[in-house]
């Protein structure tokens, strides 16, 4: 750790820095657990980007009281502060005991899609600050908010899908009819890599997207890269059951994240995306 650093981190938390070690943490920031005099240990992010916002979303998760959520200690738009949170193997119930978990944090509510804010879901801006009926529709949200700005970003990479796009998008009233729902507290970038099991086996959500929206939206993405296991979606479906057709629509929530690792990551998944919406067509 270079000294400058050090020095930040010392008046942000009122204690010497005595030790750093890296420790794994994506592919955007630079992770590092640190140990301080005090006898505490913090979880450091710096390099990044968006950490204001990753801050106010991890507050916005721990106010629901539903999954453990580390708590943030500092944030600067170029420093992130968090707990540091000891992890174990998780125990044969853990993946059930999260997906109920799940569902409840779910439970929370709010008038309006979208969030106080714009935050970053990757390195790629997310647009969550809503204007006239997207506040209040889900579909023109998810549209406006969701498919047409990574639509958008791919043909600024020269990925042209806007014929399939603008198809599926007059399409997406009809397609998501009948699974109206309150607007609902999303983690929004749920994957394997993304949450924790702590020291007593308990879920820990990390590294959010958070915004209001519709809960199948949360789910699609779990769905990618493999999915989890069995055992969560039972729990979760025992605990909040979805919307008749849920199955049917889930591709739709996971292009989102699709047409984003597209434009994060280059051309391999644009046939995915492609395939995704002429599904719908």
């Amino acid at each position: 750790m270079n000294a400058q650093l050090a020095q930040r981190l010392e008046h942000a938390l009122g204690s010497a820095v005595q030790s750093a070690v890296a420790v794994a943490g994506g592919n955007i920031a630079t992770t590092q657990r640190i140990d301080l005099a005090d006898r505490r240990s913090v979880f450091v992010k710096t390099g990044g980007n968006g950490f204001l916002q990753e801050a106010n979303g991890l507050r916005e998760l721990a106010r629901a009281e539903a999954i453990r959520i580390p708590e943030v200690l500092h944030a600067e738009p170029d420093l992130l502060v968090l707990e540091h949170i000891a992890t174990a193997p998780p125990p044969a119930d853990f993946m059930a005991n999260f997906g109920r978990a799940f569902a409840e944090l779910h439970q929370h509510t709010t008038p309006h899609f979208g969030f106080v804010e714009d935050n970053f879901i990757g390195a790629t801006r997310q647009l969550n600050v809503a204007t006239g009926n997207a506040a209040e529709d889900w579909p023109t949200f998810y549209w406006t908010h969701r498919l047409e700005p990574q639509t958008r970003l791919a043909a600024d990479a020269g990925f042209d899908l806007a014929d399939d796009m603008n198809a599926l998008a007059r399409r997406l009233p009809e397609l998501l009819a009948g699974s109206e729902e309150p607007p609902r507290l999303l983690h929004g970038d749920l994957w394997s890599g993304n949450f924790l099991c702590d020291e007593a086996g308990a879920p820990v959500l990390i590294d959010p997207a958070v915004y209001y929206g519709h809960r199948e939206a949360d789910l699609g993405m779990t769905h990618l890269f493999g999915g989890f296991s069995a055992g969560f979606y039972q729990a979760y479906e025992e605990a909040a059951p979805l919307p008749s057709g849920s199955a049917e629509r889930r591709p739709l929530y996971m292009l989102y994240h699709v047409l984003n690792h597209l434009n994060l990551f280059g051309g391999s998944y644009a046939g995915q995306a492609r395939r995704i919406m002429r599904s719908y067509l």
